[in-house]
């Protein structure tokens, strides 16, 4: 099963979504298509879309999938990552009115620069994305909460002396 989250952002993500589809159209993706929308209204008869899902019900989809299409949106990502998936991410661009600015292109080179996802550049090469998907192995995703809560913690005593 292949699971698809475009987020839950006040705006549409339309370009993922149809290039999911267009994929299963082709043949390219033969397997059961599960997509968490959002706002997104887009209808299909050959994927399954749901609104927005339950946090209990999202994590079942994690956990159930083979692949995470994705926004590149951290926490989408990081759980996919938690759960030992492979991960397509596509980032939402302001030039087409997918979000307020590009914070996710850095997002996305962060994470396929550093070995954890496989980036989508150009959706309409998701084929060949998919096609190396078969081979990838992401890198293990290890959290660095503990470093990042030490450092405030350190920061908010340095501050709290002064």
């Amino acid at each position: 099963m292949i699971f698809v989250t475009l987020g839950t952002q006040d705006k549409p993500f339309e370009r993922l979504i149809k290039a999911v589809e267009e994929q299963v159209l082709k043949g390219n993706i033969k397997d059961e298509v599960i997509v968490q929308a959002g706002c997104t209204k887009y209808k299909s008869e050959k994927i399954k879309i749901l609104e927005y899902i339950p946090i209990d019900e999202f994590e079942k989809y994690i956990k159930q999938a083979d692949i995470i299409i994705t926004h590149a949106g951290v926490g989408s990502i990081i759980m996919a990552l938690e759960n030992n998936k492979k991960v397509i991410a596509g980032a939402r661009l302001k030039q087409y009115g997918e979000h307020v600015n590009d914070h996710q292109l850095q997002i996305l080179d962060n994470f396929s620069e550093n070995g954890y996802i496989l980036k989508l550049d150009k959706f309409e090469n998701l084929d060949k994305v998919l096609e190396k998907a078969k081979n990838f192995v992401p890198k293990k995703f290890e959290s660095n909460n503990i470093n990042f809560v030490n450092s405030l913690r350190d920061e908010m005593q340095n501050l709290l002396q002064q």
